[in-house]
């Protein structure tokens, strides 16, 4: 956020009396006595492009916005608690927050994989749409509130790529057998075709398929995978990404510590929340096209795209997985998962009128000048 946006802000948040910034000034001793640090934890390495650049962004924006009041340290993966410890950090209390993605934590609960991304499902936009307008972000909490937590959506990749590949897919039987990273859904439908199936910080993937421990990785798109350097490793990259049409990031906290936080800082926190998702989402899609260029023209990445009976059979697999995840989930995740595919078939039928047939007439009639 540019200075007038977080004076702003702050005087909004502050209920028009003062802005935060200001207040913070004063020689007063209940305002000093009441500023908070806070530790946030990631799931991402140190200044990482992506989580790892966002989680200081949203750091450093908070102690502006609230003039000091509140601070937040940021402990990249493996400083504080690995990568994947993350959530219970925050649970316990050793972290007051956390920057992540919600898939990490289908051991938990399987349901909270939605709250990432499903294959075949909502894009960034409609998920949001759905958060915020038709009750997702409702079923987040009633979900998040068993385990002591508050979630917020900032971020998102939007639709990645279907990752890195040390042969040629040809057809789904080539995934039988093969060893892939990729979490979520999206590993759970794939287990369905004969893969093997493991999960990694990033931090990790570049050495797995180094040394051939995995045959293949997801992990988001062009300019984040160009900065892990797959492209040394692995010449194949395919898409489309079907198995994360959406991807968000989450800056997720412990309730009882937020909810004992100022009325107005809880505000600006998510007002900020908010604020680092368009910034995220946005500089994913700003960044993406550069980057596949200078994977494809300097790195002689061959991309490919997934054969069409890979796709039919992907989306039968998922289907399966759907089905169980329904038929042997508790009245929560049936709940979830109803609201879920009711906003996405809304979605769907406005899509298809609108921005699916707009980007096919672009393609026909566009002419660049």
């Amino acid at each position: 956020m540019d200075k007038i946006k977080r004076r702003k802000l702050g005087k909004v948040a502050a209920g028009g009396i003062a802005a935060a910034t200001v207040a913070t000034t004063l020689a007063s001793p209940a305002i000093s006595q009441g500023r908070q640090e806070w530790r946030m934890v990631t799931s991402w390495p140190k200044m990482f492009p992506g989580g790892g650049t966002a989680a200081e962004r949203f750091a450093k924006n908070i102690s502006e916005v609230t003039g000091g009041r509140l601070t937040i340290k940021v402990f990249a993966a493996g400083e504080l608690v690995p990568a994947f410890e993350a959530f219970d950090a925050v649970q316990r209390g050793t972290a007051d927050a956390m920057h992540s993605t919600p898939y990490y934590w289908q051991n938990k609960a399987k349901i909270l994989s939605l709250y990432t991304t499903v294959p075949f499902g909502m894009t960034n936009y409609e998920t949001v749409a759905w958060l915020r307008y038709g009750g997702g972000q409702q079923l987040w909490d009633e979900a998040y509130a068993n385990f002591g937590l508050k979630g917020f959506h900032a971020g998102s990749t939007s639709v990645q790529m279907a990752g890195w590949f040390n042969k040629e897919i040809k057809s789904a039987a080539d995934f039988k057998g093969l060893k892939m990273r990729i979490p979520g859904f999206g590993g759970e439908a794939l287990r369905k075709l004969g893969a093997t199936i493991v999960n990694l910080p990033v931090g990790e993937i570049f050495g797995a398929l180094q040394s051939g421990a995995i045959d293949a990785t997801e992990w988001v798109g062009p300019w984040q995978d160009l900065a892990a350097g797959f492209y040394k490793v692995t010449k194949y990259y395919y898409w489309p990404g079907l198995h994360e049409p959406a991807t968000l990031n989450e800056i997720s906290v412990n309730k009882a510590k937020f909810d004992s936080l100022p009325k107005d800082i809880q505000q600006i926190f998510a007002w900020a929340c908010a604020e680092e998702h368009v910034q995220l989402t946005a500089e994913n899609d700003a960044s993406n096209a550069g980057a596949l260029e200078v994977l494809i023209k300097q790195h002689n990445v061959q991309l490919k795209h997934l054969p069409e009976d890979f796709i039919k059979a992907y989306g039968k697999a998922w289907s399966d997985v759907l089905g169980e995840l329904r038929d042997g989930g508790d009245a929560l995740t049936k709940k979830t998962l109803d609201s879920y595919y009711k906003f996405q078939r809304q979605q769907m039928a406005w899509t298809r009128i609108g921005l699916q047939e707009f980007l096919n007439a672009r393609l026909i009639g566009f002419r660049p000048t």
